[in-house]
């Protein structure tokens, strides 16, 4: 019986220890810009599988080997952070209305809907449920949560996960450092840069000259010469590039569905590879993986 408890101790410090050193891998892979592997980031989880934003969608990408996952935040009634995407709750959950209408226990006695539209046994999880659970294991993408920083950075400053979550933001770089110096400080903060601004470029040299980021998401809804270009221009400045698979409106026509449902891998994520792109959030996690692994670009 000791030598059996002693086992399930060993084995509880060995998965911790696996875990860590994951992310330490993630984050030295992320900072080599000679490292030529493609990050794959998993929109809303694995939703697919399980309801978006759950803690069960985020489980099913540390299992199958995602690099990062993308999240979204809304406040509560009683000001808990909580992982949700829409206005509302009415297609996500059992109930109706706006999440901050309620109190945390009361959506908690509410279900998560899947990605049909039926109810399941989940409930919502709260940005602390969602970093206690990734802590270690994955890198996680906040989207829509800027407004809410200081809650965000609190908990993840509670978690011990600050070196691991990507914040975002499109707003210029005079922006973040007089609203919130302290991502640029001490979290990994990502540009987002809508290419068919006129002062995409402009921003994008704002960003380079005082921060230097790790990265920049490109928003882009063309593949003109002029969106090549910019998106050269800002691979040149040494950080690394951030484009988003899942419709056409975001990478030029280069989508999720066009590699899994027509066959075109080369067209989507090949093109999107191929411009320079060493990070990739999609909606087809799975296959993404697949694909990047046949082609010698993720482990």
């Amino acid at each position: 019986m000791r030598r059996f408890i002693l086992s399930i101790i060993f084995g509880a410090f060995l998965s911790v220890a696996v875990g860590q050193t994951r992310v330490d891998t993630l984050l030295s892979q992320l900072k080599d810009m000679n490292s030529e592997k493609v990050f794959v980031v998993s929109h809303r989880g694995d939703w697919r599988n399980a309801p978006e934003n759950s803690l069960q969608a985020i489980r099913n990408c540390i299992d199958m080997g995602v690099d990062m996952v993308e999240v979204d935040l809304k406040k509560t009634k009683d000001g808990e952070i909580i992982l949700m995407h829409d206005k509302k709750i009415d297609r996500t959950m059992t109930g109706q209305g706006a999440p901050e209408e309620y109190t945390l226990a009361e959506l908690k006695k509410m279900n998560l809907r899947n990605g049909a539209g039926h109810a399941t046994d989940h409930k919502v999880a709260t940005l602390r449920d969602a970093m206690t659970l990734a802590k270690g294991k994955i890198l996680v993408n906040i989207d829509k949560g800027y407004d809410y920083f200081d809650d965000v950075y609190k908990i993840l400053e509670e978690t011990g996960t600050l070196n691991q979550c990507v914040i975002k933001a499109g707003k210029k770089y005079e922006e973040v450092k007089e609203e919130k110096p302290v991502a640029l400080d001490k979290m990994i903060f990502m540009p987002v840069i809508k290419l068919s601004k006129e002062n995409a470029e402009k921003r994008v040299k704002g960003f380079d000259r005082n921060y230097k980021p790790m990265m920049y998401e490109l928003v882009f809804d063309n593949d003109s010469k002029e969106t090549l270009n910019k998106i050269h221009y800002t691979k040149k400045t040494g950080s690394r590039i951030f484009i988003n698979s899942l419709w056409p409106e975001l990478c030029g026509g280069h989508h999720d569905d066009r590699a899994v449902e027509k066959g075109e891998v080369e067209k989507s994520w090949g093109w999107i590879i191929k411009r320079g792109a060493s990070l990739i959030q999609t909606d087809r996690p799975a296959q993404l993986l697949t694909y990047l692994r046949s082609r010698g670009l993720h482990e």
